[in-house]
């Protein structure tokens, strides 16, 4: 049974994960998943959520916040320029199949193994804007078709696993094609869009099909409360972010997405011992 302090303390985490995440969507065009996962996963954890199936409920309701926060983060970005639809109509069928995929990846594996996958992507994508992003070109050039439909599948794929908007791989992948960084987060923002919409049907289909979700307010792999909690706070918080990011240093943006990617990771990992 949760007393009321408990149930202040969740919800005081969860707005100031929820900041963090909005305005991590803004600045740096991931669509803040990385930090809303492991936010939602705690607070299922102290509402004794079931522990098979509450990884997963994390991930689906990530994606569905996802959908206002990476609208508000793009409409910002438009405002700047710095969104290639071209590119997102030239791939975004591939990130859908690749979704739809990720799916069935994503719902056959055990709540430990999704916390072990989600840390070890968040720590090499986190080497990857510490140490190599400064050296990338920054002449942008046209990408090939058969690129765009491997990395799309890819982008799609892996991110239902992780419940992120996938702008921790589009945005590395625009950047090595010499896509200013400004740029690549404003088109990954909206890619973002893309991905966590096809992604929240297909796990909220997946849930109610195919697993027995028990939790409160839960239907298939979306939890209504946390969306609820969530929603408000990083729809305020995005447009700030997104606007931050055309004041700043380059280099500047790239080492704090680089240094919270490693944070994120170090902490999921010490989860994954806990219940391994």
């Amino acid at each position: 049974m949760i007393d009321l302090y408990q149930i202040f303390y969740l919800i005081i985490v969860l707005v100031i994960a929820a900041s963090v995440a909005g305005f991590a969507a803004g600045l740096l065009g991931v669509g803040g998943g990385l930090v809303m996962v492991p936010a939602l996963y705690y607070a299922f954890t102290v509402l004794n959520f079931n522990m098979e199936t509450k990884m997963h409920l994390a991930l689906g309701t990530s994606l569905a916040i996802i959908i206002p926060t990476s609208i508000m983060s793009t409409k910002t970005h438009m405002k700047f320029n710095a969104v290639d639809f071209s590119l997102i109509k030239s791939f975004g069928i591939y990130i859908v199949l690749g979704v739809v995929i990720g799916t069935f990846f994503a719902s056959n594996l055990k709540t430990a193994n999704l916390i072990l996958f989600f840390s070890l992507f968040a720590f090499l994508v986190g080497l990857f804007f510490l140490f190599l992003k400064s050296k990338l070109e920054a002449t942008e050039k046209n990408i090939p078709t058969i690129y765009k439909i491997i990395i799309g599948n890819f982008i799609g794929f892996i991110s239902v696993p992780l419940g992120i908007g996938g702008g921790s791989l589009s945005v590395p992948f625009m950047r090595l094609f010499g896509y200013d960084m400004r740029k690549a987060i404003g088109t990954s923002a909206a890619i973002g869009i893309l991905i966590a919409i096809s992604g929240t049907i297909s796990m909220v289909s997946s849930g109610a099909l195919f697993a027995k979700v028990n939790s409160p307010f839960s239907f298939g792999y979306f939890n209504l409360a946390g969306f609820l909690v969530f929603v408000p706070v990083t729809m305020m918080m995005a447009p700030l972010g997104a606007k931050i990011v055309h004041k700043v240093s380059r280099n500047l943006i790239t080492k704090i997405f680089g240094i919270y990617l490693i944070i994120i990771s170090f902490r999921s990992f010490v989860e994954y011992l806990n219940i391994k």
